[in-house]
């Protein structure tokens, strides 16, 4: 099975991390930026990717979001993405996917909508299969994802779901140095692998 695991930065990566581990698969990033309605930066109008994305038409014109106003927070976001990018890849290219599984795993799945722009990018680089894993999901999310994912594997629903931080004892926002520590980590495992004994 030629899996490569990519973790949505930053939270995903940490989740992404065991999984490659336990799979002994590569360890990639996958950048997505929520977009953040200007009321509610953590209301998710959209989010977007390198050169995918989705956007919530229903909520921004529920919420009389201009569309100059979009426009300015999707520029915003895709100068995140491209800084993120440059920041963990450190000018190395993106792990090839054509043909391969991707496993996406994220730290969990509230409006779904970073997931869907992740998944979208990923799908033009032809994997054989996305399958997207996440501890937690709130559920009309997970539905919403199912259609964008080859599979969707999501370890509990709960109809009471209100934040991804419910879930969790630690909820502390990963940092950017433990993201390079546990890309680190993984490259030097698959050199190890790799290495005749």
């Amino acid at each position: 099975m030629d899996v490569v695991v990519l973790g949505l930065v930053r939270g995903g990566v940490a989740v992404a991390a065991e999984i490659a581990r336990a799979l002994d698969a590569p360890l990639d990033v996958i950048v997505a930026r929520k977009l953040g309605a200007p009321f509610q930066p953590e209301l998710a109008i959209g989010a977007v990717a390198r050169d995918a994305s989705f956007i919530n038409h229903v909520l921004i014109e529920m919420s009389g979001i201009s569309l100059r106003e979009v426009e300015r927070i999707t520029a915003a976001a895709m100068a995140q993405v491209k800084r993120y990018e440059e920041r963990f890849r450190g000018g190395q290219p993106p792990e090839p996917l054509e043909g391969r599984i991707a496993i996406v795993a994220d730290d969990g799945l509230a409006t779904g909508a970073t997931a869907i722009a992740a998944t979208r990018t990923l799908r033009k680089r032809r994997p054989e299969r996305i399958i997207f894993a996440v501890p937690a999901c709130a559920p009309q999310s997970a539905a919403l994802l199912e259609g964008e994912v080859d599979e969707l594997v999501c370890l509990t629903r709960p109809y009471d779901f209100h934040a991804v931080g419910q879930f969790y004892d630690d909820f502390a926002q990963i940092q950017d140095d433990e993201v390079d520590a546990l890309l680190h980590d993984a490259h030097e495992r698959r050199i190890a692998h790799a290495s005749p004994p």
